[in-house]
Protein backbone atom coordinates (compact mmCIF):
# COMPACT_ATOMS: atom_id res chain seq x y z
CA UNK A 1 0.00 0.00 0.00
CA UNK A 2 2.71 2.60 1.04
CA UNK A 3 4.55 3.97 -2.02
CA UNK A 4 8.63 3.80 -1.95
CA UNK A 5 10.16 6.96 -2.05
CA UNK A 6 13.44 5.83 -2.90
CA UNK A 7 12.98 4.83 -6.47
CA UNK A 8 11.43 8.45 -7.54
CA UNK A 9 12.01 8.42 -11.71
CA UNK A 10 14.77 10.93 -13.17
CA UNK A 11 14.04 14.33 -13.91
CA UNK A 12 12.09 14.33 -17.35
CA UNK A 13 12.44 17.14 -20.67
CA UNK A 14 9.79 19.30 -20.48
CA UNK A 15 6.12 17.87 -20.92
CA UNK A 16 3.66 20.18 -21.98
CA UNK A 17 0.85 18.94 -20.69
CA UNK A 18 -0.51 17.86 -16.95
CA UNK A 19 -2.48 15.30 -18.32
CA UNK A 20 -1.31 11.64 -18.32
CA UNK A 21 -2.61 10.80 -21.46
CA UNK A 22 -2.17 13.29 -23.61
CA UNK A 23 0.31 12.45 -26.50
CA UNK A 24 0.37 13.30 -30.28
CA UNK A 25 0.28 9.29 -31.27
CA UNK A 26 -2.66 6.94 -30.03
CA UNK A 27 -2.32 5.57 -26.54
CA UNK A 28 -3.83 3.23 -24.34
CA UNK A 29 -5.99 5.06 -21.97
CA UNK A 30 -5.42 1.71 -19.43
CA UNK A 31 -1.48 1.82 -19.93
CA UNK A 32 -1.61 6.25 -19.46
CA UNK A 33 0.60 6.70 -16.47
CA UNK A 34 2.81 4.01 -17.45
CA UNK A 35 3.28 5.92 -21.07
CA UNK A 36 3.29 9.42 -19.17
CA UNK A 37 7.01 9.61 -18.20
CA UNK A 38 8.46 9.00 -22.09
CA UNK A 39 6.26 11.65 -23.52
CA UNK A 40 7.66 14.98 -24.63
CA UNK A 41 6.94 18.47 -25.29
CA UNK A 42 4.10 18.86 -28.36
CA UNK A 43 3.42 22.68 -27.60
CA UNK A 44 4.69 23.63 -31.09
CA UNK A 45 2.13 21.65 -32.51
CA UNK A 46 -0.81 23.19 -31.29
CA UNK A 47 -2.99 23.55 -33.99
CA UNK A 48 -6.79 24.15 -34.01
CA UNK A 49 -7.22 20.54 -35.43
CA UNK A 50 -4.42 18.65 -33.15
CA UNK A 51 -5.84 15.26 -32.33
CA UNK A 52 -5.13 13.84 -28.64
CA UNK A 53 -5.66 11.27 -26.16
CA UNK A 54 -8.20 12.83 -24.70
CA UNK A 55 -9.67 14.25 -28.29
CA UNK A 56 -9.59 10.84 -30.04
CA UNK A 57 -11.82 10.09 -32.63
CA UNK A 58 -13.13 7.67 -30.44
CA UNK A 59 -13.69 9.27 -27.42
CA UNK A 60 -15.48 12.66 -29.70
CA UNK A 61 -17.95 10.59 -31.27
CA UNK A 62 -21.12 10.70 -30.59
CA UNK A 63 -21.99 7.28 -29.87
CA UNK A 64 -19.95 7.66 -26.88
CA UNK A 65 -21.49 10.51 -25.27
CA UNK A 66 -24.27 9.47 -23.25
CA UNK A 67 -27.65 12.26 -22.01
CA UNK A 68 -26.98 14.79 -19.17
CA UNK A 69 -30.37 12.99 -18.39
CA UNK A 70 -30.37 9.40 -18.41
CA UNK A 71 -29.37 7.97 -14.88
CA UNK A 72 -25.48 6.96 -14.63
CA UNK A 73 -24.38 3.67 -13.39
CA UNK A 74 -22.36 4.92 -10.46
CA UNK A 75 -22.30 2.94 -7.57
CA UNK A 76 -22.33 3.07 -3.86
CA UNK A 77 -20.86 1.26 -1.04
CA UNK A 78 -20.65 1.11 2.57
CA UNK A 79 -18.70 -0.87 5.07
CA UNK A 80 -19.60 -4.25 5.52
CA UNK A 81 -21.77 -4.09 8.31
CA UNK A 82 -23.32 -0.67 7.44
CA UNK A 83 -21.93 1.28 10.25
CA UNK A 84 -20.25 4.10 9.39
CA UNK A 85 -18.81 4.25 12.73
CA UNK A 86 -16.23 1.45 11.33
CA UNK A 87 -14.71 4.12 8.95
CA UNK A 88 -10.72 4.22 10.10
CA UNK A 89 -9.68 7.68 10.55
CA UNK A 90 -8.36 7.86 7.07
CA UNK A 91 -10.01 5.38 4.83
CA UNK A 92 -12.66 4.97 1.88
CA UNK A 93 -16.17 6.12 1.88
CA UNK A 94 -17.61 5.03 -1.11
CA UNK A 95 -16.47 4.25 -4.71
CA UNK A 96 -18.69 6.04 -7.51
CA UNK A 97 -18.15 4.21 -10.66
CA UNK A 98 -19.10 4.95 -14.33
CA UNK A 99 -18.18 4.52 -18.25
CA UNK A 100 -19.32 7.66 -19.20
CA UNK A 101 -15.55 8.98 -19.05
CA UNK A 102 -12.05 9.68 -17.48
CA UNK A 103 -12.61 12.66 -14.77
CA UNK A 104 -10.77 15.63 -15.07
CA UNK A 105 -12.38 18.16 -12.72
CA UNK A 106 -13.92 17.84 -9.36
CA UNK A 107 -15.68 20.73 -7.47
CA UNK A 108 -17.49 20.72 -4.55
CA UNK A 109 -19.50 23.40 -2.00
CA UNK A 110 -23.04 22.77 0.26
CA UNK A 111 -22.56 19.50 0.42
CA UNK A 112 -22.51 19.01 -3.48
CA UNK A 113 -20.01 17.30 -6.11
CA UNK A 114 -20.13 18.56 -9.56
CA UNK A 115 -17.66 16.19 -12.27
CA UNK A 116 -16.76 17.17 -15.55
CA UNK A 117 -14.87 14.41 -17.78
CA UNK A 118 -14.00 13.75 -21.58
CA UNK A 119 -17.83 13.35 -22.10
CA UNK A 120 -20.26 16.23 -22.65
CA UNK A 121 -21.75 15.99 -19.57
CA UNK A 122 -21.51 17.84 -16.21
CA UNK A 123 -23.35 16.10 -13.29
CA UNK A 124 -23.85 16.98 -9.84
CA UNK A 125 -24.09 14.29 -6.73
CA UNK A 126 -25.25 14.79 -3.42
CA UNK A 127 -24.81 12.37 -0.91
CA UNK A 128 -23.35 9.90 -3.30
CA UNK A 129 -26.25 10.25 -5.39
CA UNK A 130 -26.87 12.15 -8.77
CA UNK A 131 -28.58 14.86 -8.10
CA UNK A 132 -28.55 16.90 -11.61
CA UNK A 133 -26.33 17.25 -14.81
CA UNK A 134 -26.37 20.15 -18.14
CA UNK A 135 -24.40 19.29 -20.66
CA UNK A 136 -21.78 21.34 -22.68
CA UNK A 137 -21.59 21.86 -26.28
CA UNK A 138 -17.97 20.90 -25.87
CA UNK A 139 -16.60 17.80 -24.20
CA UNK A 140 -13.54 17.69 -21.77
CA UNK A 141 -14.61 19.91 -18.70
CA UNK A 142 -10.95 20.66 -17.85
CA UNK A 143 -11.63 22.84 -14.51
CA UNK A 144 -14.85 23.58 -12.39
CA UNK A 145 -15.17 26.77 -10.32
CA UNK A 146 -18.34 27.97 -8.20
CA UNK A 147 -18.70 31.42 -7.01
CA UNK A 148 -21.83 31.96 -5.38
CA UNK A 149 -24.71 30.94 -7.84
CA UNK A 150 -22.71 30.58 -10.52
CA UNK A 151 -20.37 27.67 -11.96
CA UNK A 152 -17.55 28.10 -14.19
CA UNK A 153 -16.05 25.36 -16.69
CA UNK A 154 -13.08 25.63 -18.48
CA UNK A 155 -12.90 23.60 -22.17
CA UNK A 156 -10.46 21.96 -23.76
CA UNK A 157 -11.94 24.13 -27.02
CA UNK A 158 -10.55 27.03 -24.54
CA UNK A 159 -14.05 28.65 -23.69
CA UNK A 160 -14.96 29.21 -20.76
CA UNK A 161 -18.67 28.59 -19.45
CA UNK A 162 -20.81 29.97 -17.41
CA UNK A 163 -24.05 28.33 -15.82
CA UNK A 164 -26.47 29.66 -13.23
CA UNK A 165 -28.80 27.41 -10.91
CA UNK A 166 -32.19 28.23 -11.29
CA UNK A 167 -33.82 29.60 -8.02
CA UNK A 168 -37.16 28.14 -8.21
CA UNK A 169 -35.38 24.73 -9.15
CA UNK A 170 -32.22 24.29 -7.50
CA UNK A 171 -32.09 21.23 -9.35
CA UNK A 172 -32.34 22.96 -12.67
CA UNK A 173 -29.00 24.38 -14.45
CA UNK A 174 -29.00 26.92 -17.12
CA UNK A 175 -26.26 28.53 -19.75
CA UNK A 176 -25.88 31.89 -18.83
CA UNK A 177 -22.88 32.45 -21.12
CA UNK A 178 -19.35 31.97 -22.59
CA UNK A 179 -16.31 33.77 -21.96
CA UNK A 180 -15.36 35.56 -24.22
CA UNK A 181 -18.69 36.37 -25.17
CA UNK A 182 -19.70 36.60 -29.13
CA UNK A 183 -20.55 40.53 -28.98
CA UNK A 184 -16.60 40.66 -27.24
CA UNK A 185 -15.38 38.74 -30.06
CA UNK A 186 -17.24 40.87 -32.96
CA UNK A 187 -16.60 44.12 -30.97
CA UNK A 188 -12.72 43.24 -30.42
CA UNK A 189 -11.52 41.74 -33.94
CA UNK A 190 -13.01 44.99 -35.48
CA UNK A 191 -9.63 46.83 -34.24
CA UNK A 192 -6.28 45.51 -35.54
CA UNK A 193 -4.41 46.21 -31.99
CA UNK A 194 -6.49 43.95 -30.36
CA UNK A 195 -4.73 40.49 -32.43
CA UNK A 196 -1.71 39.90 -30.93
CA UNK A 197 0.55 37.13 -31.44
CA UNK A 198 -0.07 33.55 -30.41
CA UNK A 199 2.47 31.49 -32.20
CA UNK A 200 4.86 31.98 -34.97
CA UNK A 201 3.80 34.08 -37.98
CA UNK A 202 0.25 33.63 -36.71
CA UNK A 203 -2.54 35.95 -34.92
CA UNK A 204 -5.27 36.22 -32.43
CA UNK A 205 -7.82 38.34 -30.19
CA UNK A 206 -5.92 38.74 -26.81
CA UNK A 207 -9.35 37.96 -24.98
CA UNK A 208 -9.25 34.67 -26.16
CA UNK A 209 -7.36 31.31 -25.31
CA UNK A 210 -6.26 29.40 -28.71
CA UNK A 211 -5.59 25.92 -26.85
CA UNK A 212 -7.04 24.30 -24.37
CA UNK A 213 -7.58 25.67 -20.66
CA UNK A 214 -5.86 23.46 -17.74
CA UNK A 215 -6.99 25.41 -14.63
CA UNK A 216 -9.22 28.05 -12.91
CA UNK A 217 -8.87 30.28 -10.21
CA UNK A 218 -11.23 32.47 -7.94
CA UNK A 219 -10.47 35.76 -6.22
CA UNK A 220 -14.02 35.97 -4.70
CA UNK A 221 -13.19 38.84 -2.63
CA UNK A 222 -12.25 41.12 -5.93
CA UNK A 223 -14.61 38.97 -8.43
CA UNK A 224 -11.88 38.29 -10.51
CA UNK A 225 -11.64 34.88 -12.38
CA UNK A 226 -8.51 33.09 -13.48
CA UNK A 227 -8.02 31.39 -16.61
CA UNK A 228 -4.73 29.09 -17.29
CA UNK A 229 -4.19 28.06 -20.89
CA UNK A 230 -1.86 25.83 -22.74
CA UNK A 231 -1.29 28.85 -25.26
CA UNK A 232 1.18 30.29 -22.64
CA UNK A 233 -0.65 33.04 -21.34
CA UNK A 234 -3.38 33.15 -18.08
CA UNK A 235 -6.26 35.62 -18.55
CA UNK A 236 -8.41 37.53 -16.13
CA UNK A 237 -12.17 38.20 -16.57
CA UNK A 238 -14.69 40.43 -14.38
CA UNK A 239 -17.59 37.83 -13.01
CA UNK A 240 -19.62 40.90 -12.36
CA UNK A 241 -19.92 41.76 -16.48
CA UNK A 242 -18.13 38.47 -17.64
CA UNK A 243 -15.47 40.48 -19.70
CA UNK A 244 -11.79 39.79 -19.69
CA UNK A 245 -9.94 42.33 -18.16
CA UNK A 246 -5.97 41.03 -18.62
CA UNK A 247 -4.18 38.44 -20.58
CA UNK A 248 -0.80 37.80 -19.47
CA UNK A 249 1.69 35.85 -21.37
CA UNK A 250 3.04 33.92 -18.68
CA UNK A 251 5.70 31.23 -19.61
CA UNK A 252 7.54 29.59 -22.29
CA UNK A 253 5.18 26.44 -22.79
CA UNK A 254 2.00 25.24 -21.38
CA UNK A 255 0.60 27.19 -18.25
CA UNK A 256 -0.70 24.03 -16.28
CA UNK A 257 -1.56 25.66 -13.20
CA UNK A 258 -2.71 29.06 -12.21
CA UNK A 259 -3.59 29.50 -8.06
CA UNK A 260 -4.41 33.45 -6.45
CA UNK A 261 -3.73 34.21 -2.56
CA UNK A 262 -4.26 36.73 -0.32
CA UNK A 263 -3.17 40.22 -1.18
CA UNK A 264 -3.42 39.66 -5.06
CA UNK A 265 -0.74 37.34 -5.28
CA UNK A 266 -1.04 34.99 -8.00
CA UNK A 267 1.03 31.62 -8.89
CA UNK A 268 1.64 30.16 -11.92
CA UNK A 269 2.93 26.75 -12.84
CA UNK A 270 4.12 25.69 -16.79
CA UNK A 271 5.44 22.85 -18.66
CA UNK A 272 8.58 25.07 -18.79
CA UNK A 273 9.37 23.73 -15.66
CA UNK A 274 8.89 27.06 -14.08
CA UNK A 275 6.63 28.60 -10.90
CA UNK A 276 6.27 32.17 -11.32
CA UNK A 277 4.19 35.11 -8.78
CA UNK A 278 2.65 37.56 -10.23
CA UNK A 279 1.04 41.09 -7.68
CA UNK A 280 -1.67 42.16 -8.86
CA UNK A 281 -1.82 46.00 -8.87
CA UNK A 282 -5.08 48.51 -9.42
CA UNK A 283 -4.55 51.75 -11.02
CA UNK A 284 -8.43 53.39 -11.17
CA UNK A 285 -10.21 51.09 -13.29
CA UNK A 286 -7.34 49.08 -14.48
CA UNK A 287 -6.02 45.77 -13.61
CA UNK A 288 -2.30 44.78 -14.00
CA UNK A 289 -0.37 41.79 -12.82
CA UNK A 290 3.51 42.50 -12.39
CA UNK A 291 6.10 39.57 -12.32
CA UNK A 292 7.71 39.58 -8.68
CA UNK A 293 9.97 36.38 -8.98
CA UNK A 294 10.71 33.12 -10.50
CA UNK A 295 10.25 30.40 -7.65
CA UNK A 296 11.49 27.42 -9.37
CA UNK A 297 12.88 26.64 -12.79
CA UNK A 298 13.66 22.77 -13.37
CA UNK A 299 13.77 20.36 -16.25
CA UNK A 300 10.78 18.73 -15.66
CA UNK A 301 6.78 19.72 -15.71
CA UNK A 302 5.21 22.24 -13.36
CA UNK A 303 1.59 20.19 -13.30
CA UNK A 304 -0.15 21.24 -10.24
CA UNK A 305 0.14 24.45 -7.67
CA UNK A 306 -2.21 24.56 -4.41
CA UNK A 307 -2.28 27.51 -1.82
CA UNK A 308 -3.17 26.91 1.90
CA UNK A 309 -6.40 29.12 3.26
CA UNK A 310 -4.21 31.43 5.11
CA UNK A 311 -1.64 31.58 2.20
CA UNK A 312 1.26 31.16 4.24
CA UNK A 313 2.59 28.05 1.97
CA UNK A 314 2.23 27.52 -1.57
CA UNK A 315 2.63 23.92 -2.99
CA UNK A 316 3.87 22.96 -6.36
CA UNK A 317 3.82 19.01 -8.03
CA UNK A 318 5.97 18.25 -10.61
CA UNK A 319 6.26 15.68 -13.34
CA UNK A 320 9.12 14.01 -11.37
CA UNK A 321 7.14 13.08 -8.48
CA UNK A 322 8.28 15.83 -5.74
CA UNK A 323 6.37 18.22 -4.06
CA UNK A 324 7.98 21.62 -3.39
CA UNK A 325 7.13 24.13 -0.74
CA UNK A 326 7.80 27.88 0.13
CA UNK A 327 6.62 29.78 3.07
CA UNK A 328 5.16 33.32 2.45
CA UNK A 329 6.05 34.60 6.14
CA UNK A 330 9.77 33.60 4.74
CA UNK A 331 9.53 35.70 2.08
CA UNK A 332 8.71 32.86 -0.10
CA UNK A 333 11.65 30.97 0.99
CA UNK A 334 12.36 27.19 0.08
CA UNK A 335 10.76 25.12 2.62
CA UNK A 336 11.40 21.87 1.27
CA UNK A 337 10.43 18.62 -0.69
CA UNK A 338 7.85 15.94 0.15
CA UNK A 339 8.33 12.57 -1.68
CA UNK A 340 6.14 10.16 -1.50
CA UNK A 341 5.35 9.59 -5.04
CA UNK A 342 7.02 7.04 -7.82
CA UNK A 343 5.15 9.17 -11.10
CA UNK A 344 4.16 12.24 -11.48
CA UNK A 345 2.04 14.60 -9.49
CA UNK A 346 -1.22 15.44 -11.29
CA UNK A 347 -3.06 17.19 -8.78
CA UNK A 348 -2.58 19.12 -4.97
CA UNK A 349 -5.39 20.44 -2.04
CA UNK A 350 -4.79 21.83 0.45
CA UNK A 351 -6.72 21.62 3.58
CA UNK A 352 -6.60 23.13 7.18
CA UNK A 353 -3.31 22.00 8.05
CA UNK A 354 -2.75 18.99 5.61
CA UNK A 355 -1.74 18.95 1.94
CA UNK A 356 -2.56 16.07 -0.54
CA UNK A 357 -1.34 15.12 -3.40
CA UNK A 358 -2.65 12.97 -6.57
CA UNK A 359 -0.09 11.16 -8.51
CA UNK A 360 -0.17 9.12 -12.03
CA UNK A 361 1.27 6.44 -9.66
CA UNK A 362 -2.70 5.78 -8.75
CA UNK A 363 -2.23 7.39 -4.97
CA UNK A 364 -3.32 9.72 -2.72
CA UNK A 365 -0.58 11.01 -0.53
CA UNK A 366 -2.01 12.81 2.86
CA UNK A 367 0.67 14.65 4.33
CA UNK A 368 -0.07 16.81 7.93
CA UNK A 369 1.83 20.52 8.21
CA UNK A 370 3.60 21.12 11.36
CA UNK A 371 4.81 24.56 11.07
CA UNK A 372 7.66 23.89 8.58
CA UNK A 373 7.35 20.08 9.09
CA UNK A 374 5.36 17.88 7.10
CA UNK A 375 4.49 14.23 8.16
CA UNK A 376 2.68 11.57 5.97
CA UNK A 377 -0.07 10.45 7.84
CA UNK A 378 -1.76 8.09 4.34
CA UNK A 379 -1.55 7.01 1.22
CA UNK A 380 -5.01 6.61 0.02
CA UNK A 381 -4.88 3.55 -2.59
CA UNK A 382 -7.83 1.88 -4.60
CA UNK A 383 -7.58 3.55 -7.83
CA UNK A 384 -6.94 1.94 -10.95
CA UNK A 385 -5.80 4.76 -12.85
CA UNK A 386 -4.02 8.21 -12.42
CA UNK A 387 -5.17 10.32 -9.89
CA UNK A 388 -6.11 13.59 -11.99
CA UNK A 389 -8.43 15.77 -9.67
CA UNK A 390 -9.05 16.68 -5.94
CA UNK A 391 -11.80 18.33 -4.03
CA UNK A 392 -12.09 18.42 -0.35
CA UNK A 393 -14.58 19.92 2.27
CA UNK A 394 -15.02 19.96 5.70
CA UNK A 395 -16.98 16.91 7.25
CA UNK A 396 -20.08 17.75 9.71
CA UNK A 397 -18.71 15.43 11.83
CA UNK A 398 -15.57 17.73 12.75
CA UNK A 399 -14.77 18.99 16.19
CA UNK A 400 -12.20 21.47 17.60
CA UNK A 401 -10.18 18.75 18.63
CA UNK A 402 -10.63 15.96 15.68
CA UNK A 403 -11.00 18.00 11.83
CA UNK A 404 -11.86 15.96 9.50
CA UNK A 405 -12.60 16.59 6.18
CA UNK A 406 -14.46 14.33 2.98
CA UNK A 407 -11.57 14.22 -0.06
CA UNK A 408 -12.99 13.48 -3.36
CA UNK A 409 -10.40 12.34 -6.02
CA UNK A 410 -11.29 11.90 -9.58
CA UNK A 411 -9.35 9.19 -11.61
CA UNK A 412 -8.46 8.24 -15.35
CA UNK A 413 -10.70 5.20 -14.25
CA UNK A 414 -13.50 6.88 -14.54
CA UNK A 415 -14.38 7.04 -11.41
CA UNK A 416 -14.46 9.16 -7.80
CA UNK A 417 -14.10 8.13 -4.55
CA UNK A 418 -15.03 9.58 -1.38
CA UNK A 419 -12.48 9.49 1.51
CA UNK A 420 -12.84 10.10 4.92
CA UNK A 421 -9.59 12.16 6.79
CA UNK A 422 -8.45 13.19 10.05
CA UNK A 423 -5.78 15.59 10.89
CA UNK A 424 -5.65 13.41 14.13
CA UNK A 425 -4.95 10.17 12.27
CA UNK A 426 -2.00 8.55 13.67
CA UNK A 427 1.18 8.91 11.40
CA UNK A 428 1.50 5.88 9.10
CA UNK A 429 4.47 3.40 9.48
CA UNK A 430 5.77 1.08 7.43
CA UNK A 431 8.68 -1.33 6.50
CA UNK A 432 11.07 -0.05 4.55
CA UNK A 433 12.58 -1.70 1.73
CA UNK A 434 15.25 -3.37 4.35
CA UNK A 435 12.82 -4.69 6.29
CA UNK A 436 12.72 -1.90 8.95
CA UNK A 437 10.38 -0.28 10.49
CA UNK A 438 10.53 3.37 9.35
CA UNK A 439 8.56 6.76 10.61
CA UNK A 440 7.83 9.26 8.55
CA UNK A 441 7.86 12.57 10.66
CA UNK A 442 10.68 14.31 9.43
CA UNK A 443 12.15 12.88 6.23
CA UNK A 444 9.66 14.67 3.54
CA UNK A 445 10.98 18.43 4.58
CA UNK A 446 14.45 18.09 4.21
CA UNK A 447 15.85 21.17 2.04
CA UNK A 448 17.88 20.33 -1.39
Amino acid sequence: MFVETSHLPPKLGNIVHSDPNISTTNINHDDADNNYNARHSSFSAYEANRLSGEGSPMMMSPWNQGSPFSKSPWSKFDDQDGNSQNIPQNGLIGSLIREEGHIYSLATKNDLLYTGSDSKNIRVWKNLKEFAAFKSNSGLVKAIIISGEKIFTGHQDGKVRVWKIQAKNPGTYKRAGTLPSFFDIFKASIKPSNYVEVKRNRTGLWIKHVDAISCLSMDQTHGLLYSASWDRTFKVWNVDNSKCIESVKAHDDAVNSVVTSVEGIVYTGSADGTVKVWQRENSGKNTKHVFVQTLLNQECAVTALAVNRTGSIVYCGSSDGVVNFWEREKQLSHGGVLKGHKLAILCLAAAGNLVLSGSADKTICVWRREKSVHTLLSVLTGHNGPVKCLAVEEDKESTGSDQKWVVYSGSLDKSVKVWSVSEKAPMMMQNNMHGDNVTWDSVPSAKY
